[in-house]
């Protein structure tokens, strides 16, 4: 247990910062971001600094700042109120909800996201037109396209689009899929096959869902596994392994987010309470050999094998499939270039976070940007599988530059949906939904300390899902956990991983999370088919874990509370699984 500091030194710590604040010339007052329901927001002028950036204070005649050296726009304070009368309050929320509600009863993705980047701008507008144009155009799309963070992504995207097109032409997947069919006899074993490679490759979630789609499809084809299941599979052991792997960009982004630089040793101390990812594992297990399957994925299901319709309607990639040359593939074509690109993508990660100036490999890990780091890693895979392909004589060099305009092809309907996904995030962003659920908070949760865990699961859920994004929810809501209890409480490791497991249920349910579209790229199944197919899986999972985290709240103890989620995730299985039964023999 830590030692705690005389409250005497603490005080003279804060009168020492208070005197020191005060001193200042600029930002004086402090974050007025910080107070509940605050309308301010950061000066965009002067990028919170307060100083003028018209002469950096340099030149006591400039016009702008008549030689007061501070922004004209906050008066140096760094901060400005927002021009939304709707920010930080519930209208917030209300671009995200629409956007998901039009998805799931239009089952058009793109329109609906559109309709809700735009009711964004309308709100941050105060509904003015040429506001609205800008605010959509300018800070939503153009502003999310020129994120290097997001631009990286994208390239990654690119790049494993164009690396599956050249395994597919090389024969690689074709000959994995002979291989498959000669040792994986049966639906159960294509399903757990799946599940297992999922989970090796845990490094990140986005590769995660691509390379296991390519890998796998041509084995669940041939055992007519639907593709809404082939989906669920990837999204399910995509984010929930990597919330639950020490070295993965996932780890790496909560160790940045913690306090006091103990994020790595906090992520394993809170992996037996992430109930959401544990069982959500353990459930694709159980589903794959008890074959049970519910609601519209029972439909699909049903489809792919009664009928060969693994789609259960349209093929929205039937335009992209083609007959390739199958007469000199071979499998190591399809294993050697992804352990290529596993390895390369951990230097990648280990390299963005400083390994090679000398900073230990966890250290290292937990300072990468798994947007540079995945960039890198990807780029120099794809050199060498060209190399690879070209010593092999498995095509033409005209054939493999042609693999990549194809990649970029096969990606487009990931990459528009990730843009208008990118795009909601700002326009929630511009509204302080981040302010109005902090406020909430702290206003309310503290209150009840033995029911933390569940209410902080439900409120990670909850913004996860309607703002897409699960870094962003467990980075607000960790370090609002950090500041409601001490980290000797026991209670502080299990509502962490209630943050970590509620924004991975969100964004596993959510229609515009990136994570939820890479799944639907990877399987190349309808989006909101896989949405709406995985919904009720999901929130099975979710309400389990729920009566999970209430149990924890009242024994905070991994050893005790792990056992009891698995036995109530078993039992709620089996009774699905009789109730089926039941239905079966009755009808």
């Amino acid at each position: 247990m830590r030692k705690r500091f005389p409250r005497w030194l603490t005080l003279l710590a804060v009168l020492v910062v208070l005197v020191a604040a005060l001193g200042t010339t600029v930002s004086a007052a402090g974050n007025p971001t910080e107070e509940p329901g605050s309308k301010m927001i950061v000066c965009a002028d002067c990028n919170e600094t307060g100083l003028c950036m018209t002469c950096y204070g340099q030149d006591p005649a400039c016009s702008d700042c008549g030689g007061s050296f501070l922004c004209s726009a906050c008066g140096g304070t760094g901060y400005v109120e927002s021009p939304s009368h709707f920010y930080n309050t519930v209208w917030g929320l209300l671009p995200p909800v629409i956007a998901i509600a039009l998805a799931l009863i239009t089952k058009e993705v793109y329109s609906s996201l559109f309709i809700g980047i735009l009711v964004g701008g309308l709100l941050y507008s105060n509904f003015s037109f040429e506001g609205t144009v800008r605010h959509v155009f300018l800070d939503g799309i153009v502003a999310s396209l020129s994120n290097s963070y997001n631009v990286g992504i994208l390239i990654f995207l690119v790049i494993l689009g164009a690396m599956v097109c050249l395994m597919n032409r090389a024969g690689g997947s074709a000959a994995f899929g002979r291989w498959a069919q000669t040792h994986i006899k049966s639906r159960v074993g294509a399903q757990l096959t799946t599940v297992v490679l999922g989970c090796l490759i845990f490094i990140d979630d986005y590769f995660n869902c691509l390379t296991v789609g390519s890998v796998m499809r041509p084995v669940t084809d041939k055992h007519k596994i639907s593709r809404a299941k082939l989906s669920y599979i990837i999204d399910a052991t995509a984010a929930p392994v990597c919330i639950i792997a020490p070295i993965s960009s996932w780890a790496a982004a909560v160790a940045a987010f913690a306090a006091d630089g103990q994020g790595l040793n906090l992520f394993i101390q809170a992996i037996p309470f992430n109930f959401y990812a544990l069982l959500t594992i353990f459930m694709l297990v159980f589903i794959a050999i008890m074959k049970v399957d519910y609601g519209p994925m029972a439909r699909c299901e049903r489809n792919a094998v009664e009928k060969g319709d693994l789609f259960s309607g349209e093929n929205p990639y039937a335009n992209l499939e083609e007959e390739n040359d199958e007469s000199h593939g071979r499998v190591l074509d399809l294993v050697l270039p992804i352990l290529v690109l596993i390895v390369c993508c951990i230097i990648g990660m280990i390299y963005s976070g400083g390994f090679f100036d000398g900073v230990d490999f966890i250290t290292a890990f937990s300072n990468s940007d798994a947007s540079v780091g995945l960039l890198f890693g990807s780029a120099f895979a794809l050199v060498f599988t060209l190399v690879y392909y070209a010593i092999r004589r498995s095509m033409t060099f005209g054939t493999m530059m042609s693999c990549i305009p194809e990649g970029f092809k096969a990606m487009v309907p990931a990459i528009l949906i990730l843009t208008f996904a990118w795009s909601l995030k700002a326009m929630t962003d511009s509204l302080g939904v981040t302010s109005f659920v902090r406020d909430f908070v702290y206003s309310n949760a503290s209150q009840v300390q033995m029911f933390l865990p569940a209410i902080v699961f439900l409120i990670g859920c909850f913004l996860a899902f309607a703002t897409g994004t699960s870094w962003g929810t467990f980075g607000m809501l960790i370090p609002i956990v950090q500041s409601v209890f001490p980290m000797d409480n026991p209670l502080s490791v299990v509502c962490i991983s209630a943050c970590m497991a509620g924004a991975v249920c969100g964004d596993h349910c959510s229609p515009i999370s990136d994570t939820t579209i890479m799944a639907s790229a990877g399987a190349q199944c309808d989006h909101v088919q896989h949405v709406s197919t995985q919904l009720p899986y999901a929130i099975t999972v979710a309400a389990v874990s729920f009566v999970s985290y209430l149990i924890a709240g009242f024994i905070p103890n991994a050893f005790i509370a792990l056992p009891i989620a698995f036995v109530l995730m078993f039992l709620t299985l089996l009774a699905i699984r009789m109730k089926q039964i039941r239905r079966t023999v009755t009808g």
